[in-house]
């Protein structure tokens, strides 16, 4: 797919201007196209991912082969898939992250997701929503509102008994980096119907939707 963003279009992007798939439907060269320019190129959102110690124990090589297995891009016909890529007008710019909790090897030790809460942590049952990353031409654009809106359908129609995630709380006049929110807002999820259920840091939430048997 040829990619020429028009920068000048800086506006509320239009419903009918944007498509979400699961990422084996897309192309890897969308895919990466997203994390190259963008402050995920390191990360490959793999930060959840490795046991041990992220940069020491694996390279950017690596970590870029772990996302394009994980994503099957390429292969529609894929049985499983790690999340999602947004289009506008035909271009790649979004992407969330979104599978079982327990692929996500980090969550078990980390606190933000177990604190105040005595659940069983093998719970394949349990999605989790960890990472979004907006491509820089697409930003300020609320394109994670729709990305986090795909990902409740997407992972009900795949089997889980409930979607969970851990945003960020945004203040006005309080600056926070690219980096830092790749959970995700508050709001945002909170405008896809997830509801608090911890609130374990000053800045850091867990929500949830738990879905009807």
């Amino acid at each position: 797919m040829t990619q020429h963003l028009a920068t000048h279009d800086q506006g509320p992007i239009e419903a009918g201007r944007l498509t979400v798939v699961p990422a084996n439907e897309a192309s890897w060269e969308d895919l990466d196209a997203i994390f190259d320019a963008n402050d995920a190129r390191r990360c490959r959102c793999q930060r959840f991912k490795v046991a041990g110690w992220f940069w020491r124990d694996t390279t950017l090589e690596e970590r870029a082969a772990m996302l394009r297995a994980q994503t099957a891009c390429d292969e529609p016909d894929a049985p499983v898939t790690s999340g999602l890529v947004a289009y506008v007008d035909g271009e790649p710019a979004g992407w969330v992250a979104v599978e079982p909790r327990t692929a996500y090897v980090k969550l078990r030790t980390s606190r933000i997701p177990w604190a105040g809460r005595n659940e069983d942590r093998d719970d394949d049952d349990v999605w989790a929503v960890t990472c979004l990353v907006v491509r820089r031409a697409y930003r300020g654009r609320g394109l994670t509102y729709p990305l986090v809106r795909a990902t409740v359908g997407f992972a009900r129609e795949r089997g889980a008994r409930a979607l969970e995630a851990y945003p960020m709380i945004t203040r006005a006049g309080k600056e926070i980096t690219w980096g830092e929110l790749h959970v995700g807002a508050r709001q945002v999820f909170e405008e896809a119907g997830f509801a608090e259920i911890t609130h374990p840091t000053a800045r850091r939430v867990v929500m949830r939707i738990d879905f009807a048997s």
